[in-house]
């Protein structure tokens, strides 16, 4: 029962049967577009878009949504913030590739960073030896293949810029 004389904070988290704020997150329980059920979208504070949009369970009347709780709150954002991570591990992967190479008795690891530029993309191409020490780098177009042969062929021409 809320005592009349109490308010609300303005900052206090939403926690309502479609509605759920908290952890950085708001779960938001929305008619199923595609069909007569329920779905739910997890939203980053912050995002304009959901990270997450998933089916949702119909309640025992079998028109409206079940209600959220805490318990099914916590299990989305732990799979919400899975999603983030996957997408963000699959765009790390996009953009820095990598290779070593054997040249004499030396192994040098060659690295290219691609610069995703709404305007001129472009990526560097790093050579660094076994120390750990940067040999070389090179500005190269964002569409330049790293592979073992390329890498070689960068090294043997003394690092001069790939064509």
């Amino acid at each position: 029962m809320i005592d009349e004389g109490s308010e609300v904070p303005d900052d206090a988290p939403i926690q309502q049967a479609r509605v759920w704020q908290g952890n950085g997150w708001t779960a938001r329980v929305i008619k199923n577009e595609d069909d007569e059920g329920w779905a739910v979208a997890m939203i980053k504070d912050g995002e304009p878009e959901p990270a997450l949009v998933g089916p949702w369970t119909m309640g025992r009347d079998k028109k409206n949504p079940k209600p959220l709780d805490v318990n099914a709150f916590h299990t989305l954002v732990k799979t919400a913030s899975e999603v983030l991570r996957r997408h963000e591990q699959q765009l790390h992967a996009q953009l820095h590739k990598s290779t070593v190479v054997s040249v004499g008795d030396a192994l040098i690891k060659v690295t290219l960073d691609i610069i995703p530029d709404d305007d001129h993309p472009y990526a560097v191409l790093t050579a660094i030896d076994e120390m750990g020490e940067q040999m070389a780098s090179e500005r190269v177009a964002a569409s330049f293949k790293l592979s073992p042969a390329s890498a070689s062929a960068w090294i043997e021409s003394d690092f001069r810029a790939p064509r």
